[in-house]
């Protein structure tokens, strides 16, 4: 039996820190492996030892195979666990440690291998009797096969990166005109996320469901699935919504596929944590591949279940034997996880990095917390911007469902855009209360409609409330937030105004301070209306408006910039109260195309002096392990390029300008 006293986690954020609390409970110490971008991140924090490993680029540090070993030699661990992303996948990283006499936390490196390119795995699959999906995955990779053979297949049809998963390096090609550019973006995105452009067509199923079997086995040639997980509320092709179980399963159908994953698994002999992933349409499935490695939705298995997955991976790597057979599993209430990104829902999912001036999740009955954040951390643009994942548990999927969506509704996020709201929408939706699932959800139910919707009500409330907070702390002769003029003063009878930025609009605020917590306050011209500060104990506000209607508010201030983050029932609003005497701003660039945030230039589309109409794409940017296009907001003439290939900018820097009105170079 091997023993396994110190871990080293070659991975970061939230899983390093899933897999840290299993290691405590087990009396394992663990090692927290960081680039200089992780330095003071909270898994670094919470480790017994942490090794520095190289720059923020992920290829030059969690990427380096030989840095983490070198980190485990120095501090002495005997087995590494790879989490998930990364390495987890690489079957060479598995025979390293191996060789340097390192326990690797997951499967053989032949399982990894025969599974890691999706191409190879299909053809298993097939011959262990497991319907697949029709397509083409030759080892023919030219550009001028894989669009002939995508002809072939049919549109549409999907593009798929063979050597990883995640979203990166897919594509849904829905005609010939975006054939021979969609390989092309397919292939880069491959490239940049697994270092292998390899690419696999497989025939695009309409109105799919994605539902995935969790499969456990053991190096005595125990083998076992913890049932289903439903993963089809998807953005990107990036799963933001699971559970488990499946609402499309019959008891039938999920004795079927569980049957077909373990078919698959023994056909590999394989051994540790894994997931057999099928697209579902009706009572027909097909396989789509084997993740040989532990999953970012596990905990809802794990809460259906009873099964620790981190503790069984560890268990079998010191080769105990599995404690259970399959008659033994039993699947118990409901589990709904989602997954809670910095990004801009309204704005294509557009991934958000910069400091968290609050998080908050409350942690009621019913509901686990996965997070490698707290307020204050910075959310990079190295990495995925996931913040956290938030997971309920209930007797029955409609209690679950309440539960998670009570638990978002007082989940605080500030300084970045999350798709808080956007998760909570969908949890109420009735097509989604209903079971009524499949990977175009959010295309069905929310198109063009997936931003947070504007609430005068919210902005008001958070504009009162900001304007109660800076009274308060003034009034009671603390410091005067910095650069912040307030204009308050003792005299009761004088009303006092006060100006607050909401992204483009501007709130103004009237208010006279009756005493005893009383207020006369008018917003925008309005007629006045009294409210009372019930108290303020920081960061929670509670107001009463003139109707007896108390509220209660987080209201978390940043008293360097003047910011106010407001969060209470009706959701967020950010403010930033705005001095009386404006600085001059700078000058915005007519016809400017701006980066929508820090990122590498991959690609410039177009030459200087070159017409356009709109939405034509001018410059491609990768950041945040995504691909993200830079259009022309009018038709007209390109008369500056600022930026050059393999060139890295920051958010809102001028890329390129195209002038409505130009002519072209002649």
């Amino acid at each position: 039996m091997t023993t396994i006293r110190k871990l080293l986690i070659a991975n970061r954020g939230e899983i390093a820190r899933r897999i840290q609390r299993t290691c405590r409970r087990l009396g394992i110490a663990t090692v927290a492996v960081f680039s200089d971008a992780d330095a003071d991140a909270l898994f670094v924090r919470e480790a017994d030892e942490a090794v520095r490993i190289g720059p923020a680029a992920s290829r030059e540090s969690y990427l380096v195979i030989e840095k983490l070993l070198a980190a485990a030699k120095l501090t002495g661990a005997d087995a590494i666990h790879p989490g998930y992303g990364f390495l987890s996948e690489r079957a060479e990283f598995a025979e390293a440690c191996e060789a340097a006499g390192l326990t690797f936390i997951g499967p053989t490196p032949s399982a990894i291998r025969s599974m890691g390119l999706k191409r190879e795995a299909k053809l298993l699959a097939a011959a262990a009797g497991v319907p697949v999906v029709p397509g083409y995955g030759g080892e023919e990779q030219d550009d001028a096969v894989l669009a002939q053979k995508g002809r072939e297949v049919g549109f549409p049809l999907l593009l798929k990166a063979s050597a990883g998963g995640g979203g990166k390096g897919m594509r849904v090609v829905r005609d010939e005109r975006d054939l021979v550019a969609g390989i092309e973006g397919a292939r880069r995105e491959a490239l940049a996320a697994f270092g292998d452009g390899t690419l696999i067509i497989e025939r695009y199923v309409s109105s799919p469901r994605h539902v995935e079997i969790q499969i456990l086995g053991d190096a005595h040639g125990n083998l076992v699935h913890l049932f289903e997980r439903e993963c089809s509320i998807q953005r990107r092709h990036q799963k933001i919504i699971e559970e488990s179980p499946s609402p499309a399963l019959t008891p039938e159908l999920r004795a079927k596929m569980g049957e077909a994953a373990v078919r698959v698994g023994k056909a590999i002999g394989y051994r540790s944590a894994g997931t057999v992933e099928f697209i579902l349409g009706g009572d027909e499935f097909f396989f789509l591949e084997v993740n040989t490695r532990l999953q970012v939705e596990h905990p809802v298995t794990e809460l259906v279940t009873g099964v620790d997955l981190v503790e069984e991976q560890i268990r079998v790597a010191r080769g105990e034997p599995l404690g259970y057979s399959q008659e033994s599993l039993r699947q118990r209430g409901h589990a709904i996880e989602v997954r809670l990104y910095a990004e801009d829902s309204g704005a294509g999912f557009l991934p958000q990095a910069g400091t968290l001036a609050d998080f908050f999740v409350p942690l009621e009955e019913g509901v686990r917390l996965d997070t490698g954040v707290e307020s204050g951390d910075e959310v990079s643009i190295h990495y995925d911007p996931m913040i956290a994942k938030v997971i309920a548990h209930g007797a029955t999927r409609a209690e679950a469902i309440r539960r998670l969506a009570r638990t978002l509704e007082r989940t605080s996020v500030q300084g970045l855009a999350s798709n808080r709201a956007l998760l909570i929408r969908v949890l109420e939706h009735p097509a989604f209360a209903a079971g009524a699932l499949d990977t175009h959800f959010l295309d069905t139910h929310f198109a063009g409609a997936l931003g947070e919707p504007a609430d005068p009500r919210r902005d008001r409330l958070a504009a009162i409330a900001a304007m109660l907070v800076t009274h308060e702390e003034h009034g009671a002769s603390r410091a005067v937030i910095p650069g912040v003029p307030n204009g308050y003063r003792n005299n009761f009878s004088i009303a006092q105004t006060v100006a607050y930025a909401l992204g483009e609009q501007t709130l103004m605020v009237a208010y006279r301070h009756r005493g005893k917590g009383r207020f006369d306050v008018a917003l925008d011209g309005a007629a006045s209306a009294r409210v009372r500060l019930v108290s303020w104990a920081a960061p929670t506000l509670v107001l009463e408006d003139h109707d007896g209607h108390r509220h209660t508010l987080r209201v978390v201030v940043d008293e360097a910039r003047g910011q106010f983050f407001v969060h209470g029932t009706y959701g967020s609003t950010a403010l930033v109260e705005q001095p009386r005497f404006p600085e001059p701003g700078a000058e915005q660039i007519a016809g400017g195309c701006v980066a929508p945030m820090p990122g590498k230039i991959i690609k410039v589309l177009v030459t200087e002096g070159q017409a356009v109409t709109k939405g034509t794409v001018l410059v491609i940017l990768e950041a945040m392990k995504m691909e993200h296009s830079v259009a022309a907001s009018e038709d007209g003439v390109v008369t500056k390029i600022a930026v050059s290939e393999g060139e890295q900018v920051d958010s809102a820097q001028v890329l390129a300008v195209v002038e409505a009105s130009a002519s072209p170079n002649e």
